[in-house]
């Protein structure tokens, strides 16, 4: 019986996450979770799983609900989240907290040694320098949670001789606004964004999803995790997102991983941790199979070109072109900006910082401060 916490227990992978968690009580305990300000849900785990520490976020949230008065056990502030984390009882935390907030507590799981189950890809992107020598330096495990990395986790052999690999393909489903110019996009509405056409996400993926902005991140989180050169990396869009990601070897092979799109099937995978998990899944039906491919719009390039950047320079780039775009998004979110307007934030902020290396967690931090200040001023510029 394994013990885990998991951050982000009320989002949409956490709830992924517990339906897997269900189905395979016999093999874990919940042992602690972590939420925002989704008090209703948080309460409704509470009574299903009994986890042993409660984490409230945002601890002032809703203090008129009797969630505050039934549990004794909630903790609140950041030294209370690193000693759940890093609790000794403790075998695997999960973090499928979004964006640049989950840091921290990737941070304090991989401190400890801990095996860390990542679903949030901004913490590698802004601090892979500090957390990907630090994750060696514990013999902390990270494994990857999202469907394109959890794909290549699985493809890659078992000794991970890299010097096998001839490149890496991520697919992308191109998001709802796959067949459209970026001249066409000018103007449209939150809801049209928010359409996904084969995923159901939060809305702050699922803008990435539709900007492409989350296949920038995933190409700098893979060259962090698999310490692959961004030039063996390729993006590729597959309309059905049934191949989630592929390995091409140099003898010509390419091995796919592929599943009908659910977050469950990834974060069984990394809960077995090499033991295949049982779980409900949708079969795919191969008579039916139409699959297609094709390359990234060329007016897209220009982002994509910013992550080769950050892949190949590294430092403080990483946490500025997340904190950007995390203040574009909001901004177009809160309708202050057009959704084109989203890549202009992010590559004015971008241009306005000059590469340095990164050597302290509190490092990441103040330029993670700073690059939000600044995709401020560019957003005032605009209107």
């Amino acid at each position: 019986m394994k013990n885990i916490v998991l951050l982000g227990a009320t989002g949409s992978i956490g709830k992924s996450c517990l339906s897997v968690i269900r189905q395979n009580k016999e093999d874990f305990h919940l042992y602690g979770i972590g939420f925002g300000s989704n008090v209703d849900k948080a309460q409704e785990i509470i009574q299903e799983f009994n986890p042993n520490y409660i984490f409230a976020a945002q601890s002032q949230a809703d203090r008129s609900h009797n969630f505050w008065q039934v549990n004794s056990n909630i903790l609140s502030n950041e030294d209370e989240l690193q000693g759940l984390i890093q609790d000794p009882n403790v075998d695997i935390v999960i973090s499928a907290i979004s964006g640049f907030a989950g840091l921290k507590a990737s941070f304090f799981a991989i401190e400890a040694g801990r095996t860390i189950l990542i679903a949030n890809k901004e913490s590698i992107v802004a601090a892979g320098d500090i957390l990907m020598p630090l994750a060696k330096k514990k013999n902390a495990e990270i494994i990857p949670v999202d469907s394109e990395h959890n794909a290549l986790y699985q493809c890659l052999p078992l000794e991970k001789n890299l010097n096998e690999i001839s490149k890496i393909l991520i697919t992308a489903s191109g998001g709802p606004f796959r067949e459209d110019s970026l001249s066409d996009l000018r103007g449209v509405s939150l809801n049209d964004a928010l359409k996904h056409p084969t995923w159901s996400m939060g809305a702050k993926i699922t803008i990435d999803s539709a900007t492409l902005v989350n296949k920038c991140l995933e190409l700098i989180e893979a060259h962090y995790l698999f310490n692959i050169p961004e030039s063996q990396i390729e993006i590729v869009v597959h309309p059905q997102s049934i191949i989630h990601s592929m390995i091409t070897f140099i003898d010509g092979s390419t091995i796919a991983q592929m599943s009908n799109p659910s977050m469950e099937v990834p974060i069984s995978n990394a809960l077995g941790m090499g033991k295949r998990l049982p779980i409900n899944f949708k079969e795919i039906d191969f008579s039916e199979l139409n699959l297609s491919f094709e390359p990234v719009a060329h007016d897209r390039k220009m982002i994509f070109d910013i992550a080769r950047e950050v892949c190949n320079k590294k430092g403080n780039l990483g946490v500025i072109f997340n904190a950007s775009n995390e203040i574009a998004v909001e901004a177009f979110i809160n309708k202050n900006i057009d959704f084109v307007d989203i890549y202009e934030v992010i590559q004015r902020t971008f241009n306005c910082f000059s590469c340095s290396k990164v050597r302290t967690i509190d490092e990441i931090f103040e330029y993670d401060k700073e690059a939000r200040i600044q995709a401020e001023k560019v957003i005032k510029s605009l209107h």
